[in-house]
């Protein structure tokens, strides 16, 4: 069993039961909902008014985050747990499939068709988890956290499908901006690089060609062979930037531009992007809409092509590009 190194699963179970029979706090006038995710987070909060807890916040890395103590405690005290699915969260399957038993607990990621999404180019039975960069694909899965929200908490219902109308409208607008400025990027220069393959829907969604040094997960390993040939695609596409992430060690990255530069090519850091965190509470860049627009923009202006310098509303902390 995957989970925190110092907890056994004997340790675990304890902690579960311990929270779970312990004497519940005075009423709340709202339900308790806790995301795994920000992403998540942003879409339950728009959708009840609520306050949303997200165990993961910026800067931090799902793909190898273990629960804390607090974590469990948090966890097994909420009404409702909303995590991504889709092996996102790996180190925290089994407590939560454990957790589900006694709590409402569901994956929204999981309720996608399959059709819909990104295989595992190794592992057959899974699928890229990284939906929330094609907005499209993230409109599906705020309706499904709207209908989750209703079914949980039905004094909620009406609330939430018409939060999720006013979402999908926003999500329009932005899917709109994007195809406009991605689309005027020379094609030639539609290569994004990153740190790992987190930007595989964003590529598909607008026709980008897409290198991660690292796989879908970032626990998987970047070898010199791989740093040696994105260095040569470089070089030869005559790329000028690679992009670094919020929740990834840009040292790979790094890598490749060094490589370049000893084949007398230039690229440069285009930008810092939001793969699999959103950016600071409180933050434009920390809501989806912003993480997004952030990195359309960010990409668009750093490889060639036209986009403002704040963004689709003026509100980019950063400027891009």
């Amino acid at each position: 069993m995957t989970h925190a190194s110092f907890l056994n699963r004997r340790s675990l179970m304890t902690l579960m039961a311990s929270a779970l029979v312990a004497p519940m706090a005075a009423a709340s006038p709202a339900p308790r909902i806790l995301a795994t995710t920000g992403m998540i987070a942003d879409a339950a909060r728009r959708l009840t008014g609520l306050e949303v807890t997200a165990l993961m916040g910026p800067g931090m890395d799902p793909h190898g985050y273990r629960q804390t103590r607090s974590d469990i405690a948090a966890m097994a005290r909420a009404d409702l747990v909303l995590w991504h699915g889709l092996y996102l969260e790996a180190q925290m399957e089994d407590f939560l499939t454990e957790l589900a038993r006694n709590r409402p607990v569901v994956a929204v990621a999981d309720a996608l068709p399959k059709q819909m999404l990104r295989a595992h180019d190794i592992y057959p039975d899974r699928y890229d988890p990284h939906v929330w960069m094609d907005p499209t694909l993230w409109a599906d899965v705020v309706d499904i956290i709207a209908a989750t929200l209703g079914k949980t908490f039905p004094a909620l219902a009406d609330k939430a499908q018409t939060e999720a109308a006013v979402m999908r409208a926003d999500i329009t607008g932005l899917q709109t901006y994007a195809q406009q400025v991605l689309a005027s990027v020379p094609a030639e220069r539609r290569l994004l690089v990153t740190a790992h393959d987190a930007f595989g829907y964003f590529g598909r969604a607008y026709g980008f060609e897409v290198q991660g040094i690292q796989g879908l997960s970032t626990e998987s390993e970047a070898g010199l062979a791989r740093v040696t040939e994105l260095v040569d695609l470089l070089v030869d596409r005559k790329i000028p930037a690679v992009f670094v992430e919020t929740s990834v060690s840009d040292r790979s990255i790094r890598a490749l531009i060094e490589g370049a530069a000893a084949q007398g090519h230039e690229v440069r850091i285009g930008g810092a992007l939001y793969s699999d965190a959103m950016g600071p509470d409180g933050t434009y860049e920390g809501t989806w809409l912003g993480m997004i627009d952030h990195n359309v923009t960010t990409i668009a202006r750093a490889l060639g092509g036209a986009a403002p310098e704040r963004g689709r509303m003026d509100q980019l902390a950063q400027v891009a590009g």
